[in-house]
């Protein structure tokens, strides 16, 4: 799944993604850990990966924080 990364905190490695609807979706450091990034700029495209039983919207669980590659 797609989204944009909206907020990120370095000291805690955690923050928000907004969904192509705008809905805010938190994540948090293991979910960008498991992604092999050092940094998160509000506005850079992303890859996330969710639980695949945590619903929709902002029920989500993400599990990985990655960049969008072509």
């Amino acid at each position: 799944m797609q989204a944009t990364a909206y907020t990120y905190d370095p000291e805690t490695r955690s923050g928000q993604v907004l969904l192509d609807d705008g809905t805010p979706v938190p994540f948090d450091a293991p979910a960008f850990d498991a992604g092999g990034l050092r940094l998160l700029r509000p506005g850079q495209r992303v890859r996330i990966e969710t639980e695949p039983t945590a619903g929709t919207g902002p029920g989500l669980r993400i599990t990985l924080v990655t960049l969008q590659t072509l």
